[in-house]
């Protein structure tokens, strides 16, 4: 059977009110929401524009030295005592008896040289001193007679005084040629050349039947070396801020490339007290001990001083230096990231890292390669102190 027709019930006007209430409520608190987010982003892009608009460092902190740097500097080593060996008489060399590197005593033979010339002349002043010796036995024997024959009254008194003198004159002839006579002898004695003391034979530079000149330098030439070699002296040039430091006694490290990994102990025991005006370094002398024989004179040598540690002195990176008009200065920032320059001296330069002697202080934020354009009193953004920030924020 067919249904019944629905009838609609009109709607009452307080419905219609309460939806239009409902609707215009909900469109202001839309409104005010987006008013509000709006707002509260804008705050946001300006505070995100003023911090992108400050710097941002990388802080460093100043290293306090736990100990004493090391001053690097070449060296020469010597002999403690080293004798060149010339030739006091000319002639040929006869023989030698100890080549380089041998061990000798003092006075020991080194070689020999023959030197006719010089027997010669020795036999030469022999004869003139037998001559001189027979005239002053006449001279002697005239003068006496002639005395005699003073108190006779025979001859004048002046014929006596001149063959007294004459006899005189004959012993003084004798005297000069035994001079000369014990002088070849001495230079004979020449032709032996001898150690002068106990140590190595470091050159010979002559062999048999040479040519011998005697003197030295330009006129003749050097035969041996004798070099003691049980200690050595080490020569290096120290430069001028670190010559105070390097005093007689100090104790150094010697190392030399022969025996890499190797070390050993050298102690100063002079100083020249004096500035090389030409390289700005005064020389030190320091002595080592070679009784084993591993160093060699003449060889170089690496010496390294232990420095002391400088009390108020910190060590930070090169990269934060700043070199300007107004000098070399370190940008630090303070408890409030303002920055503060700060003018210091450096003490060493390690090459990456420099130490600084004044000015700067362990507790000091160091600004790690400033940004360029930063002066006293700027605000900066601490690279650190953002990172831990947002991720605060993140979390």
């Amino acid at each position: 059977m067919p249904s019944e027709p629905v009838i609609a019930q009109p709607v009452s006007r307080r419905t219609i009110r309460l939806i239009a209430i409902t609707g215009i409520v909900v469109a202001v608190i839309v409104v005010v929401s987006g008013v509000a987010v709006r707002a509260v982003g804008a705050r946001d892009l300006r505070a995100w524009t003023s911090e992108q608009t400050l710097p941002t460092v990388n802080l460093v902190q100043p290293k306090a030295a736990s100990s004493g740097s090391t001053l690097d500097l070449p060296s020469r080593l010597e002999a403690f005592s080293r004798a060149p060996i010339f030739a006091r008489v000319s002639g040929y060399l006869k023989s030698w008896d100890v080549d380089i590197g041998g061990q000798v005593k003092a006075g020991q033979l080194l070689a020999v040289i023959e030197s006719p010339e010089l027997d010669q002349q020795l036999i030469q002043a022999r004869a003139d001193l037998a001559t001189a010796q027979a005239n002053a036995a006449l001279a002697a024997t005239t003068a006496k007679r002639w005395q005699a024959l003073l108190g006779t009254d025979s001859v004048a008194k002046q014929d006596v005084d001149d063959r007294t003198g004459d006899y005189a004159a004959k012993k003084a002839v004798v005297a000069a040629a035994q001079a000369n006579v014990e002088r070849l002898v001495a230079t004979k004695g020449f032709e032996r050349i001898i150690a002068p003391f106990d140590g190595t034979v470091t050159s010979r530079d002559t062999d048999i039947g040479a040519l011998i000149n005697a003197g030295s330098g330009g006129v003749g030439q050097e035969l041996f070396t004798v070099s003691d070699v049980k200690q050595l002296r080490v020569y290096v040039q120290v430069p001028q801020n670190y010559a105070p430091i390097v005093q007689v006694g100090t104790v150094a490290t010697l190392s030399v490339p022969e025996y890499p990994g190797q070390h050993f102990t050298a102690r100063v025991i002079a100083s020249a007290n004096a500035v090389n005006a030409s390289s700005g370094t005064t020389l030190v002398q320091l002595l080592v001990d070679n009784s084993n024989g591993k160093l060699m004179p003449g060889g170089f040598a690496s010496l390294q001083f232990k420095l002391p540690v400088q009390a108020d002195a910190v060590r930070i990176p090169a990269s934060a230096l700043v070199f300007d008009a107004r000098g070399l200065r370190v940008a630090t920032v303070d408890a409030n990231n303002h920055v503060a320059f700060k003018t210091v001296t450096i003490s060493r330069d390690f090459g990456d890292a420099v130490e600084i002697g004044s000015g700067l202080t362990a507790a000091d934020r160091v600004i790690d390669t400033p940004p360029d354009g930063l002066i006293d009193g700027d605000s900066v953004k601490v690279a650190a102190a953002a990172a831990t920030s947002k991720a605060a924020k993140n979390g």
